[in-house]
């Protein structure tokens, strides 16, 4: 069992606008880099405050910490070198759109992050379901022709590190004797996401890990067979992975009013802006995601937000991506992630707001709860 915390890198904040802005921020949120009264105020991503997050993510005994990526954040890749620095045990899982980059520098670049950061790297591959974002990035393939890349381009990625020239030819890419300075040691584990049937088979071809955001137990269960009949048909098996928020409190009580909180005061008005830009996207995922509030929305009632114990779907009312979370008591969160784990879930991609606060009350509360139930390895020595 593996968990992981998420690195803020378009802004921070005690409200479920800050940083949203892009593909997870509809131009309908407020700016993010406009200042609010209060205890709600923007934090930008600089480099200080994101190694605030990194350190304690590390000291509460995280595995690694997933940094996004798109037009609307921090570059990845830059970001994560720079917090490598002042991190010592700490992995990173680094979001990249494969196709912007050629397959071969990829794998140089990996290579050259393994040996400077003593193997910390670990790659989650974003295909991307956003036209405008990938258009801000001259690509116009369908989604189609997006995923039949990305399984191109990890052939060639895989084939660079094998430590013999590797030559491929494809639809997408041409490549002759692609190889790294020197042999990747170790190989960074490979993450993907992606709910459409263009994904599956790409996923069961050539990824360690496969992650899903954070759906009601029996459409996890769905998910995790589905992608397991694929990976057998190709004498493969995969982990499995999943991407909630978590709001954990002393008491439940606690933990439902901090949740109640990050929505209080929503003008409805914003949250129907919000979800007819999402509505455009053409990610599989985040249509299943939507779904999951529709109720709320046509009931306004705040108990309908909370769409199987413990698992509230608020998050999704005004951010794209991940929408749910996990909110409850230390041992209820820990329930609920042992249920996941019943079902083959290995690995749990898990963030709140504010980032720097919340991973002390999960790595504080939530992992020694994990411990005790061993389903999660000793706290680090520091």
């Amino acid at each position: 069992m593996k968990y992981h915390w998420f690195l803020p890198t378009a802004a921070d904040g005690r409200s479920l606008t800050a940083g949203t802005r892009g593909t997870h921020g509809p131009a309908a949120d407020r700016n993010a880099a406009d200042a609010v009264a209060g205890a709600d105020r923007h934090r930008p991503p600089r480099i200080g405050y994101l190694t605030q997050i990194a350190r304690a993510a590390e000291d509460a005994g995280f595995d690694a910490i997933l940094t996004p990526t798109g037009t609307w954040c921090e570059e990845a890749w830059l970001t994560c070198a720079a917090l490598a620095q002042h991190t010592q045990r700490l992995k990173f899982l680094v979001a990249f759109r494969p196709g912007f980059i050629s397959p071969t520098l990829a794998a140089q670049m990996a290579s050259t992050f393994q040996r400077q950061s003593g193997g910390r790297l670990l790659l989650n591959v974003v295909t991307g379901g956003e036209r405008d974002e990938q258009a801000r990035f001259g690509d116009h393939l369908t989604k189609a022709q997006r995923y039949a890349r990305t399984g191109e381009f990890l052939t060639v990625l895989k084939g660079a590190w094998g430590g013999e020239p590797f030559t491929f030819r494809g639809e997408h890419y041409d490549v002759r004797d692609a190889t790294v300075m020197a042999p990747v040691d170790p190989v960074p584990g490979l993450y993907f996401g992606g709910s459409s049937a263009e994904a599956g088979p790409v996923a069961a071809r050539h990824v360690d890990t496969y992650l899903t955001w954070g759906e009601p137990p029996d459409q996890v269960a769905e998910k995790v067979h589905w992608i397991r009949k694929l990976a057998r048909q190709n004498n493969r098996t995969l982990r499995f992975g999943i991407r909630f928020h978590v709001v954990s409190r002393d008491t439940s009580a606690q933990a439902w009013a901090a949740a109640e909180r990050l929505i209080q005061g929503i003008d409805p008005s914003r949250v129907g802006q919000v979800q007819n830009i999402l509505a455009a996207s053409e990610s599989t995922g985040q249509a299943r995601m939507s779904t999951l509030h529709t109720r709320f929305r046509d009931s306004g009632r705040a108990s309908d937000l909370e769409i199987y114990p413990n698992v509230w779907a608020g998050v999704g009312l005004l951010r794209g991506g991940a929408g749910t979370a996990l909110v409850g008591s230390h041992a209820e969160v820990a329930d609920r992630i042992a249920e996941y784990a019943a079902l083959g879930i290995e690995e749990f991609i898990l963030s709140g707001f504010p980032h720097l606060e919340e991973a002390y009350w999960v790595g504080e509360g939530v992992l020694p709860e994990l411990r005790r139930r061993h389903l999660a390895d000793p706290a680090p020595t520091r």
